[in-house]
């Protein structure tokens, strides 16, 4: 199984289901000071979620640990502001933990900060600060400020029949600040202009079950320190009617970017690209999602491979990784990739439950992709089919979170986050 599970407290939330739905035709005003410990105890009114972790790596072993959740909503319920602090315990990693602080103080601004670490080799910071997002006034703005050390990275090889029995491990350790400025044309054009300095360095990794892919692979380029500084150009047309939990409406994003030597950058190369998202509601429970997206790098033979289009894992960023939800994050690198992921978002039932009125969605998908290294290849040939079913709970108009459960040629694998894969 490739990828990682994470089980975050399945029986408690199913019993807050039940509890939530009980009768509520007689409601006993409990004596204080019980009345605020009853209030925390009631999923219903608690603003405290504690979320049990159990984490497995086929590689890596277990993490066990526990992540205590605030959730701050206003008036209409809505959550503002989500604080969650977790400890963990990883069989290879160590002890370990992390912060997370996410913000929604309006429809136009949002921000987050996130903190992890643990004994062995893992660190992260993420620092993001967003406005303009409606796209109501003239100028939008994105900062994003990042440093990760991940030892639990894979390489296959190079290709679209890289071999699965070629699994390398090793750490990327990455900084970067990236800014976007955009012109809003309208409410639904803009076009951007985006900044990127980077520098990553590559290191042996924490999993000694898998060879490290200097050793593997010892003339791959990018093996070395580097930077780069990736200027892009991104022009989008957006008529979706939410940016978190979209039920109609189109996304088509075009995009170029280069980082030159000349330009401050020890590696040179090209890219554009199409990305496109479609989402049309079927009945009043049911949305019909769909996204496609090609990414090509005409210059750049001697790119490094983590800066090449990466197809694998459950995210989709636009102009980089794109989602294969039945393999591995990264599972295939090359020049080129193209991928179509469809699924029907479909709500089963709906609930108050901790300060705010949730859903809860089931969405079977299907997910083909490949990668290719020259232009003139046709990417519709040769792709790599997966089917799955995903689970969702939603907290509008911001929070979604999701367990996807997808099966390729390699077997099962399981992901889990914040926000729809696309």
């Amino acid at each position: 199984m490739n990828g990682k599970t994470i089980f975050l407290g399945l029986g408690l939330i199913l019993g807050c289901c039940f509890s939530a739905r009980a009768d509520e035709s007689v409601a006993v005003q409990p004596p204080r000071p019980l009345g605020r410990l009853v209030q925390w105890l009631d999923p219903r009114t608690s603003p405290f979620i504690p979320i049990p972790e159990i984490a497995t790596d086929p590689n890596g072993g277990t993490t066990v640990g526990l992540l205590p959740v605030f959730l701050l909503t206003d008036a209409q319920q809505q959550i503002r502001r989500i604080v969650a602090v977790d400890v963990t315990h990883n069989s290879t990693l160590g002890v370990g933990g992390g912060v997370r602080v996410l913000a929604y103080p309006s429809d136009d601004v949002q921000w987050y900060v996130t903190a992890s670490g643990a004994e062995q080799i893992a660190r992260s910071l993420d620092i993001l600060y967003s406005m303009g997002l409606t796209r109501q006034a003239r100028w939008s703005v994105d900062t994003r400020l990042v440093y990760d050390r991940d030892p639990t990275n894979r390489f296959f090889g190079l290709g679209n029949h890289s071999n699965d029995r070629r699994e390398s491990n090793y750490t990327t350790e990455q900084g970067y600040v990236e800014a976007r400025v955009g012109l809003n044309l309208s409410p639904a054009v803009q076009l951007a202009l985006d900044i990127r300095p980077r520098f990553v360095q590559i290191e042996h990794g924490a999993f000694s079950s898998r060879p490290f892919i200097g050793k593997e692979f010892a003339h791959l380029r990018g093996l070395r320190s580097a930077n780069e500084i990736l200027t892009s150009l991104v022009l989008s047309y957006d008529t979706r009617d939410s940016l978190t939990i979209p039920r109609h409406g189109n996304q088509v994003v075009v995009f170029a970017g280069l980082a030159d030597r000349h330009f401050f950058s020890s590696v040179s190369y090209s890219l554009f690209g199409l990305d496109i998202r479609h989402f049309r509601p079927l009945s009043d429970r049911i949305t019909l999602a769909m996204h496609f997206a090609f990414r090509y790098m005409p210059v750049g033979t001697s790119a490094p491979f983590w800066a090449l289009s990466h197809l694998g894992g459950d995210r989709s960023s636009t102009g980089y990784q794109q989602p294969l939800r039945g393999f591995g994050s990264g599972r295939f690198v090359d020049n080129n990739l193209s991928v179509a992921n469809i699924e029907l978002r479909t709500q089963v039932f709906a609930l108050d439950l901790f300060t705010t009125h949730a859903v809860f969605e089931v969405a079977p998908f299907i997910d083909i992709g490949r990668v290719f290294h020259d232009l003139d290849a046709n990417p519709f040939s040769q792709l790599h089919p997966v089917g799955g079913l995903g689970f969702r709970g939603i907290a509008a108009p911001f929070i979604v979170g999701y367990v996807d459960i997808g099966y390729g040629s390699e077997g099962a694998a399981i992901f889990t986050g914040v926000n729809y894969p696309f």
